[in-house]
């Protein structure tokens, strides 16, 4: 049987063949081909699939078809949500196709399972979680309060939003943001040299325009800072209680820039915690920015290509989950109605 022998980010197998050795030995060396957060969620899956074999005496690499529907149900009776479950099934068959094993996922016993298990889930009334939205008029609130402040820590985390909102990018992709990738443009605008996203991995990268007053707040802060004659320095970087900036050799942790998220929350966000769902968001989080811009695009009537193109969204499904509730009363059935009958 198959032993996972984890140590960090860095996984072993034990007790598979030689051949076999091999080839997940390769898929390990070679794991800079995926994100890292994908790598991550991959380990995490394998020390759950791996823990539930073993108290059932089950097989986990390869794992029979069998098997893994009885996994997917055990995740679906311990309470996990049906797109938690779907990444188990995915990430599974990634391991095994890259094991040069026969995915389980291939059977129709799974596919039904899998088909019953999101069936139930939205009969029982599951619903997509979905973060905060950060708006414009979010933004507009926040920089009238935190604009001109002497506290080194907003001036970056409003310079920061600024950013977040104006390019939707995602929190990660922010944080590898360097001062070498600033540039600007012939009227002064500031232009982001963005070298790569989740879903645009190629040499020509992205480039992303910031509006004039998003240029205004990220100057300030990269004058405040010091950063501007530390060009491999990351944009956006720690501030120490002496209110001087800094200079890492890591990006700023995930925890860190929810962090910024939640101060402008508690700065100009509602008195009342927004209605959370599964537990969650119950404020803005680094999603939020994204889904802010998105949402207020699609309110003034930009087409879904223009705002996929802006986010890197590569399925139309993806975006229209977080601008789903955006002037849904003006829906070309409701105006056919209103048109007939008003």
């Amino acid at each position: 049987m198959t032993e996972i022998i984890q140590t960090g980010g860095i996984v072993a197998f034990h007790g598979a063949d030689e051949d076999l050795a091999n080839r997940l030995e390769a898929f390990v060396q070679e794991r800079d081909a995926f994100s890292p957060n994908t790598w991550r969620q991959l380990l995490s899956v394998m020390r759950i699939s791996w823990r539930w074999t073993q108290e059932n005496d089950r097989n986990f690499l390869p794992m029979a078809s069998a098997d893994l529907r009885d996994y997917l149900s055990y995740l679906q009776a311990t309470g996990r949500a049906s797109s938690t479950i779907a990444t188990h099934a995915a990430l599974i068959s990634m391991l095994h196709r890259n094991a040069g094993l026969t995915p389980p996922n291939t059977s129709p016993l799974v596919f039904r399972t899998i088909k019953k298990i999101n069936r139930t889930a939205v009969i029982s009334g599951e619903r997509t979680g979905q973060a905060v939205p950060f708006r414009l008029a979010d933004l507009t609130r926040l920089d009238k309060h935190w604009a001109g402040s002497v506290c080194l820590r907003e001036v970056r985390n409003l310079a920061f939003l600024h950013v977040a909102y104006s390019s939707l990018l995602r929190v990660s992709e922010l944080s590898r943001l360097r001062v070498r990738d600033v540039t600007r443009a012939a009227d002064g605008r500031i232009i982001l040299d963005v070298a790569w996203t989740k879903t645009i991995v190629q040499t020509g990268g992205l480039i992303k325009a910031l509006s004039a007053l998003s240029t205004q707040r990220l100057t300030e802060w990269i004058a405040a800072s010091g950063l501007a004659g530390e060009p491999d320095a990351f944009l956006f970087c720690p501030v120490h209680r002496s209110n001087r900036a800094i200079i890492t050799a890591k990006p700023m942790s995930l925890p860190a820039l929810e962090d910024i998220f939640f101060r402008a929350w508690q700065s100009v966000g509602p008195a009342e915690p927004a209605r959370t769902n599964k537990g969650r968001y119950r404020s803005w989080s680094g999603h939020s920015a994204r889904v802010g811009a998105a949402q207020d695009m699609a309110k003034q009537g930009y087409a879904v290509a223009q705002i996929m193109q802006e986010g890197t969204w590569k399925k139309p499904e993806t975006l229209m989950r977080y601008i789903r509730n955006v002037d849904a009363h003006s829906g070309a059935m409701v105006d056919f109605m209103e048109k007939m009958t008003g």
